[in-house]
Order: C-alpha cells, then sequence, then structure tokens
C-alpha cells in the first residue's frame, strides 16, 4: 500500500511504521532521535521490503546508511542467517561508521557484523569471520584479501549486497576488485542495492553488471548545497596562504572547523603549523596508521580538538555533528568534491559557513566550480594589515615545522631511531602492506 502510495505520487511516509518496518527497529530509530524517514529512506525501503533491486541516487547526508541497513536487519528478523549481508563502501572510516550505525540498530534484536578494513590485523578480523556474523562491512580490497586467504571463510548463501558510494569505490580505481567479489558471490536468490551520489558511466556498468531490473530511486537531479550554508571566498597571494589562514582561525575561534588539503604533505605541514601557534588540532589522511585515524576522528567528535586538517578522506559520508566551518585551503579540482567538503557543515538543518581559499593559481578552478553552483559566491571581508602581523610568527611556525618533517623524513630513512609519535605522520607499516598487496585499503 505504501509502494502504491508513492507510485501515484501521494504523500511519502512521515514515520518508520507507515514504511512497514517491524516494531521493534521503529523503537531503535527512535531511540536514535531519527524523528522520521529522510527522503531517501521513505522512497527506497518500501521497495527494499519487497525484495527489488535498487539504484538509490542520492547526495552525502541524506540518510542512505539507514535507508539500506534497515531493510537488512528487518529480514533478519525475518529469517536469521549467518553471513546474509555484505555492505562494500570505499574508506575505512566510512565502514566503522555503517558498523556503529548496524550495531546501534540491531543491538537490540541480537544482529552481530564485522567490519573488514586496512590497517588492522588480519588474523583478528579471521577470528571474527570463524564467528559467522549476520553482516559484513567491508572495503573491497580487505574483503578480496580473506577472500583469497582466510580458511573457511564464503559468501556463498549471501542474500543482499550494498554498494555504498559506488561512485566513488569506482572512482578510487577498486573496479578490479569488485569485479572479483561479483565473480564469487552467487548471482541467484540475491537482493542487489546500489547507491551512489552521480550516475557515472561506470557505475551504470556496474549496474548493469551486478543488478537484476533495478528499481531507480533518485531524490535529487544535480549536486547543490542546502540554503542554510554561507559560501564565501578569500583572494590571497600565495605566499601569503598560511598567514591567511591563521587570521581565519582566529576569526572563528571556539568554533568547531573542518579544514581542506588536497595532500598529506599539505595536511601535514598545515597540522604542525596550526599546533605551533597554539591552536586545539588534530588531522586525518590516509598516510596514517588506522589506529591514528581512528583516534584524530574520535577527538574532533568528542570535542577535545576543535580543528580537523583533512584530505579528501573526510569529505564524504563521514557523520561529523556540528562541525560549523568548512574551509577549502585548497581549491579541490571539481565540483562534486566541493560540494562534498561543504557538506560537512550546515547538516541536518542547522547552519554552517564554507569559506574558500582561492590564490592566483586556483582561478580557473574556483570559477568552474560557482559555474556548476550558479551563483557567483561573497568575499569574506579580510583585514590585510592585521593579517601581516600575524607573518613573523607563522614564518617561524613554518620552519619549525619543515625543520621536524625532514627531521623524521632522515631518521626514517636512515633507519635509525624511533618515529615521532603523534597522529601527523606516515604509516611505515601501511606502506609495506601497500607494497605487498597493492592499494591500500
Amino acid at each position: 500500500m505504501i509502494l502504491n502510495q508513492i507510485l501515484r505520487g501521494g504523500e511519502i511516509p512521515q514515520t518508520f511504521r507507515e514504511l512497514g518496518l517491524a516494531p521493534v527497529l521503529c523503537e531503535a530509530t527512535a531511540a536514535l532521535k531519527w524523528s522520521k524517514p529522510t527522503e531517501i529512506q521513505a522512497e527506497s525501503i518500501p521497495y527494499a521490503l519487497q525484495g527489488k533491486d535498487m539504484i538509490g541516487l542520492a547526495e552525502t547526508g541524506s540518510g542512505k546508511t539507514g535507508a539500506f541497513c534497515l531493510p537488512i536487519l528487518h529480514a533478519l528478523l525475518v529469517k536469521p542467517q549467518r553471513l546474509y549481508a555484505l555492505i562494500l563502501t570505499p574508506t575505512r572510516e566510512l565502514a566503522i561508521q555503517i558498523g556503529e550505525q548496524i550495531n546501534a540498530l540491531g543491538g537490540g534484536i541480537g544482529v552481530s557484523s564485522t567490519v573488514l578494513v586496512g590497517g588492522i590485523d588480519m588474523m583478528q578480523q579471521a577470528i571474527a569471520l570463524a564467528k559467522k556474523p549476520h553482516i559484513v562491512v567491508a572495503t573491497p580490497g580487505r574483503l578480496v584479501d580473506h577472500l583469497e586467504n582466510t580458511k573457511g571463510f564464503n559468501l556463498r548463501n549471501l542474500g543482499q549486497l550494498v554498494l555504498d558510494e559506488a561512485d566513488r569505490m569506482l572512482s578510487m580505481d577498486f573496479e578490479e576488485e569488485i569485479n572479483k567479489i561479483l565473480d564469487i558471490i552467487p548471482t541467484e536468490g540475491r537482493r542487489t542495492s546500489l547507491f551512489s551520489a552521480t550516475m557515472t558511466s561506470k557505475v551504470n556498468k556496474l549496474q548493469r553488471a551486478s543488478l537484476h531490473d533495478p528499481v531507480k530511486v533518485e531524490v535529487s537531479d544535480k549536486y547543490q548545497t542546502v540554503t542554510t550554508l554561507v559560501q564565501q571566498y578569500v583572494f590571497i597571494p600565495a605566499k601569503y596562504k598560511d598567514c591567511y589562514l591563521v587570521y581565519l582561525m582566529n576569526e572563528f575561534a571556539g568554533q568547531t572547523a573542518i579544514i581542506f588539503a588536497s595532500t598529506h604533505k599539505h595536511v601535514k605541514m598545515t597540522t604542525l603549523i596550526l599546533r605551533m601557534l597554539g591552536f586545539s588540532v588534530t588531522c586525518l589522511h590516509g598516510g596514517m596508521t588506522q589506529t591514528h585515524r581512528l583516534g584524530a576522528l574520535n577527538k574532533f567528535k568528542a570535542g577535545s580538538k576543535t580543528i580537523l586538517i583533512a584530505t579528501d578522506v573526510a569529505s564524504r559520508g563521514l557523520d561529523i555533528p556540528s562541525v560549523d566551518l568548512v574551509i577549502n585551503f585548497d581549491v579541490p579540482d571539481r565540483a562534486k568534491d566541493y560540494i562534498h567538503r561543504v557538506g560537512r557543515t550546515a547538516r541536518a538543518g542547522r547552519s554552517g559557513r564554507a569559506i574558500t581559499c582561492v590564490t592566483q593559481y586556483d582561478v580557473e578552478k574556483y570559477q568552474r566550480i560557482e559555474s556548476h553552483l550558479n551563483e557567483k559566491l561573497n568575499a569574506y571581508p579580510t583585514d590585510r594589515e592585521t593579517v601581516m602581523v600575524l607573518l613573523e610568527r607563522v614564518c617561524d611556525a613554518q620552519r619549525q615545522a619543515a625543520r621536524q618533517i625532514r627531521e623524521e623524513e632522515e631518521s626514517k630513512n636512515s633507519g635509525h631511531g624511533r618515529k615521532r609519535k603523534g597522529d601527523y605522520g606516515n604509516n611505515k607499516g601501511g606502506k609495506r602492506r601497500h607494497q605487498k598487496h597493492g592499494k591500500r585499503r
């Protein structure tokens, strides 16, 4: 009835109970303070409960995790089955977050899950798999490792497959691993859901290869920013870029902020500079150990650090509440990356601000972003005289940061001495795994 109502263009259901979910799952959503289904949840869950393959197109932060987790949990209530569902996702942090969501929603009904990501000991994960959890959440590379090397583990009886953030998985060159997984898991009797922000040519190819007569649910036909987000830019000389960043951090002192930089090197350098200037800062990038990555994220979520400096590993999927400010310290190459970055603030109806630092070398990239947004953004007013007062202190911090990074590199290359502790360093163990097994998971 709900499905027919949606198909006829009727009102979208306003409660999870109206969607046909089991009462115990409705209670679980209430405990998480989910007052009503999001648009993607309301439109996709009825199809999922009917057992249909589905393509869900929705922006980051739209409630996609609930849209695929709730139907899986409902199916397990009806018929419990070990190793029933597999959820594939592109990054470690997103996989761990999905695992936490499953535990929060399914903890009261005895559903077990295991998260398989790189940076964690494979033997520990193999022991968890031997207990045959109901749901496996994994990054593609680490799952292939276990399918090929963990004795006794297989997905021959898989009932549901979810490909989350499919466009990003394919852009990160996981196509080979995904194809291996699709070749191994059963095709008969399997329901498949593909969730993506956009329908790229690669995603379309994946859809044809893995889905049978899918229903398409689309809650947004283009990338866009929310109306509660204030978007601005500062046009600055490249040589004074760090000074302007420190100026902005002083301007918004006390607010929580995510600063996006393009490379690991920029993240590490900027983190050290701000830390030496007394800011409460941590960082997140793919070159860190998994322990440090989770530690940094948890510090920021808990509020013990008010500034997170990150590469685009933090731009999609992660649910980080109450971010007041996003700064694009490096202008992203693509407009959709900009949308994902600024989407870390102004979430769930809250207001937020995004400021993009534009140097003389970034003008063309920035103009492409404005063209995509179909609007000219306003400049954030700055006081050049105040900025230049900071120059001496910032230059001193730059020299100290460069010296510290150089010393660490020399120590690493010589093989002598212990690496300095901190959550900005490279992952030497991860580098060895990268050389042995291929792409970082």
